[in-house]
């Protein structure tokens, strides 16, 4: 057959066969040129297997793989064995003027124990928490727990949008409880429009609050990442969005890293921006260096020099004062837990102080830290209770252990562009501000990046009408609604 194209071929006259070349070779190139993007976009982290069960897994043991109802619940000797503790608590006063600067400020710590022991009625807090319906399944050995809310109403020729989302530390399910209701049903709360309705999947990272703590070492977010996706399968779920910050955001960036297929769309309040190699180092060194006179000469923005430099130049001690847990974590997570998981007072220090500096750097200079400002101690104190009943603290630090021991900057996921749909709310007092053009290094296909007005690290608990709001913005391009 060849042979008898290649003599009509040659049967043409020049000009006939010089269009003839020039046309294969275009194809051709054309045909490479997608073949190369193909395979790159095809790039994918390899999902992979674990257990983190106790003992050694058994070839002979089939998982069970059955969905169960779980209830959150207490006794009262959980209360008194509470109650007894933090009537025991010795308290240092503290240095005069100090206000958060030391940490969290005893005096004020003094009036959130007595309201932990007089007016907070952990009962009372447990109901709301059962208002969600919760579930729990095991994958890999461990008992995986998560609340899984469906809307009451979806508009006639819609249908709900299945989203994951997912918390950190010193966060837990709980930070989406207000959130979740603007999502479910948008219109029963004033927001404009019933083309966007979620069912919402808000799972316990595991060894976070009622999730079981891996039993070996290594787990980090890339298992999580995968055990989220078999939770997805498990819920009949073959396309989804995912929505995340803090640990949330990595552990759902490694998801649409891992099956890009079932990730309709990634939205994240936070980036973990990694610069792999000395390229990266010199270009993030060049933005540095030129993007607080000329933004424009290096991609940025006059809103990303007004929040990245004014840090960059005066604040770089604030970067080591406020990440002093992260070394801790990152190194001898179990020696720095034990205390806390037996003093349910050191426990809220450590996780309130979080709350204040991670909301607002200002609050620091604050004696009540500013918590008032922005939560409800209700709302604060129901999260550590998270923490106190589930004895789950050591177990939660011990996720950056497992994260840090690897370098984020050469992992297998740092070395993977991420191709879905992604959008960033980028909120003022997050911790560290990535603009868009560093963003998007890794992220190839950012869909909606929004200055956000307010808020900070926790935006789902601080500025939940914002994030829903953003949220839905992000969905509706991505759908093209």
């Amino acid at each position: 057959m060849w042979q008898e194209i290649l003599q009509n071929v040659r049967s043409y006259d020049s000009p006939q066969r010089n269009v003839i070349a020039a046309s294969c070779a275009l194809g051709g190139g054309v045909l490479l040129v997608y073949w190369l993007l193909s395979r790159r976009r095809m790039k994918t982290l390899e999902l992979g297997d674990g257990w983190w069960g106790s003992g050694e897994r058994s070839p002979r043991d089939k998982e069970d793989e059955g969905i169960r109802s779980f209830q959150v619940k207490t006794s009262e000797n959980e209360i008194q064995d509470l109650y007894q503790r933090l009537d025991q608590t010795r308290y240092t006063p503290p240095l005069e003027g100090a206000a958060f600067n030391y940490g969290f400020n005893s005096n004020y710590l003094q009036r959130v124990v007595s309201y932990w022991r007089n007016q907070f009625d952990w009962q009372k807090q447990v109901k709301i928490l059962n208002q969600y319906p919760h579930y729990k399944t095991t994958i890999e050995g461990i008992e995986i727990h998560f609340i899984h809310v469906k809307p009451s109403h979806i508009p006639k020729e819609e249908a709900a949008r299945p989203l994951l989302m997912v918390h950190g530390w010193p966060g837990s399910f709980y930070e989406f409880y207000k959130i979740i209701p603007l999502l479910t049903d948008p219109a029963g709360h004033g927001l404009s429009g019933e083309d966007v309705v979620f069912e919402i999947i808000c799972p316990s990272i595991p060894g976070y609050g009622f999730s079981e703590a891996p039993h070996k070492q290594g787990f980090n977010s890339l298992a999580a990442a995968r055990i989220f996706h078999k939770l997805m399968q498990r819920l009949g779920f073959q396309e989804y969005y995912l929505q995340g910050g803090d640990w949330g955001s990595l552990i759902t960036t490694n998801m649409a890293q891992m099956l890009p297929k079932s990730v309709k769309g990634l939205h994240l309040n936070m980036v973990f921006q990694t610069n792999t190699g000395l390229s990266g180092l010199v270009g993030l060194t060049r933005d540095l260096l030129l993007g607080g006179y000329v933004p424009w000469l290096v991609g940025l923005t006059r809103e990303d020099s007004r929040r990245l430099f004014p840090y960059f130049k005066k604040h770089m001690y604030s970067h080591l004062r406020e990440s002093g847990y992260l070394h801790i974590q990152a190194t001898k997570p179990d020696t720095a837990g034990c205390g806390l998981n037996n003093s349910p007072v050191g426990l809220a220090a450590y996780i309130l102080e979080k709350f204040s500096t991670w909301t607002d750097k200002a609050f620091l200079n604050m004696d009540n830290g500013g918590l008032e400002r922005k939560y409800f101690l209700d709302e604060l104190l129901t999260n550590v209770m998270i923490y106190w009943v589930t004895s789950s603290i050591v177990s939660s630090m011990r996720f950056y252990k497992e994260n840090f021991s690897r370098n984020l900057n050469t992992a297998p996921d740092a070395r993977l562009g991420v191709y879905v749909p992604t959008g960033v709310a980028a909120f003022p007092n997050e911790i560290t501000h990535v603009p868009r053009s560093w963003a998007k290094k890794k992220f190839k296909n950012i869909v909606t990046y929004s200055y956000m007005p307010r808020g900070g690290h926790f935006a789902a608990f601080e500025e939940p009408a914002l994030l829903a709001q953003d949220i839905r913005q992000f969905v509706r391009k991505v759908e093209h609604l």
